[in-house]
């Protein structure tokens, strides 16, 4: 593909994501799939341009509209800007690439060539005016909410949240030993460094596509974010237990419970993975085999009131709500999800949120544990949440998250706020996630 083709890929996969709700990187795949003719070195300058125009939106559209040229930048408009405050190319370069020529972007208009002519050595990330919500990249009506989340730290926390995410890979201790993974991986020629918080984390350098890795279709690795290994972790989901991951999604906690349950290769206790939809759960099938892993119950639970929450009420050591939620921890995966997440829609979160504590709380026996987590850096989504169910539910207290720490990953100091687990790219370099865990007291 020509320079100009490539451009012109990006416009149009750019379209197609604000129209479609599936991923980045579904979209893209799905467009190259119709296009095979184009190489590695194609796909990797469009997914570059895609994602970098994803993570300088709020700035792009500043610019674009304060020169004047639109109020509603096309996507286009957003290239070309980003071509001339990013990559400092002159209106004439851009009008070169923008040829008309086969494959290439159709040439521009009046206004393109007014904007590529009005931004031409224009800075893209200093100015005055700026507000911090376009500085900083995130809309506009989250502004309140992320300043409560990060105080004095929002510029740090927000410029790391602008970065693309390492791949950080589990090591499955029912197939190998740390050691052996590493060694495994590095016969592969696959570079790795040991994570600062997890002690089976390791993190991948360089680009590298893990399918084609003996190491992980062998089962001895998982890829699965540091932070999100902790939260399972912080389960202390030991051999004997009966544990329960009620949102379990395509079963990534699953798998880290599992490890840890699992004595001379044979699940000891109790693990169900739960979850509403069906076909999210089937997904885990192939991981838990590809993982050594036997006698995980699946269960697909009715959205509202299913009977088998009552018929295991008081019966489960430990029940894990990694809840659905906003998702504002995984920007750094997923820079479109800032821009699709509405207020409506994080109320209904909230509200939903609300449900599942309130329904999963009833399988937590006396002296058992409710870990309550989710991928979101929002108070209404986190702390708010669990003062609510406490003032509610006054059978249930929250223990201290750094004695848990303590207990279940080691003498490194936890990353806390208050009695909760908070993680974020700036301080943890992990995606941000949120930990509370409370316990059914024990009645006289």
């Amino acid at each position: 593909m020509t320079p100009g083709a490539r451009i012109q890929a990006a416009i149009e996969v750019s379209g197609e994501i604000a129209k479609n709700p599936d991923s980045v990187d579904k979209v893209i795949a799905a467009y190259f799939k119709r296009r095979r003719y184009a190489g590695s070195k194609d796909r990797r300058s469009v997914n570059e341009r895609v994602y970098g125009v994803l993570r300088k939106r709020a700035r792009l559209e500043w610019w674009i509209i304060r020169t004047g040229s639109h109020d509603t930048p096309t996507e286009r408009m957003f290239v070309i800007a980003d071509l001339a405050l990013s990559e400092k190319l002159h209106a004439g370069d851009i009008s070169a690439l923008f040829s008309g020529q086969r494959h290439c972007p159709q040439p521009l208009d009046e206004t393109e060539d007014g904007l590529a002519q009005a931004l031409a050595g224009r800075p893209l990330n200093h100015h005055d005016e700026m507000p911090d919500w376009v500085s900083l990249e995130y809309p506009q009506w989250m502004d309140g909410l992320l300043k409560v989340a990060f105080g004095e730290n929002l510029a740090s926390e927000m410029n790391a949240m602008n970065q693309p995410a390492p791949l950080d890979l589990r090591v499955n201790t029912i197939k190998s030993s740390f050691e052996q993974a590493v060694d495994k991986l590095h016969q592969e020629n696959i570079q790795t460094t040991a994570c600062p918080w997890s002690p089976l984390a390791l993190r991948v350098s360089g680009n590298v596509k893990m399918g084609g890795i003996s190491a992980y279709r062998d089962g001895l690795v998982e890829i699965q974010d540091e932070g999100s290994q902790l939260l399972a972790m912080m389960c202390d989901a030991r051999p004997g237990l009966n544990v329960v991951d009620f949102c379990a999604g395509a079963g990534g906690k699953t798998l880290a419970l599992a490890a840890t349950m699992t004595q001379q290769g044979t699940l000891d206790g109790s693990l169900t993975a739960c979850d509403i939809f069906s076909r999210r759960l089937s997904r885990i099938k192939p991981r838990l085999e590809r993982a050594g892993i036997r006698d995980v119950t699946l269960k697909v639970l009715s959205a509202q009131n299913d009977p088998w929450i009552t018929e295991n009420t008081a019966t489960a050591d430990r029940v894990l709500l990694d809840v659905p939620c906003s998702a504002t921890g995984t920007w750094r995966r997923n820079p479109e999800a800032r821009w699709r997440l509405l207020p409506d829609e994080l109320d209904e979160l909230i509200v939903t949120q609300q449900t599942i504590l309130d329904q999963a709380s009833t399988m937590v026996k006396p002296g058992g544990w409710l870990i309550y987590a989710t991928c979101s850096v929002l108070h209404p989504e986190n702390e708010d949440q669990i003062n609510r169910f406490v003032q509610h539910n006054d059978d249930f207290t929250v223990i201290d998250a750094a004695a848990v720490w303590r207990q279940c990953i080691g003498d490194i100091k936890a990353p806390l706020s208050g009695p909760f687990i908070r993680l974020s790219p700036a301080t943890t370099q992990t995606d941000g996630f949120f930990c509370a865990i409370l316990q059914r007291k024990v009645l006289p």
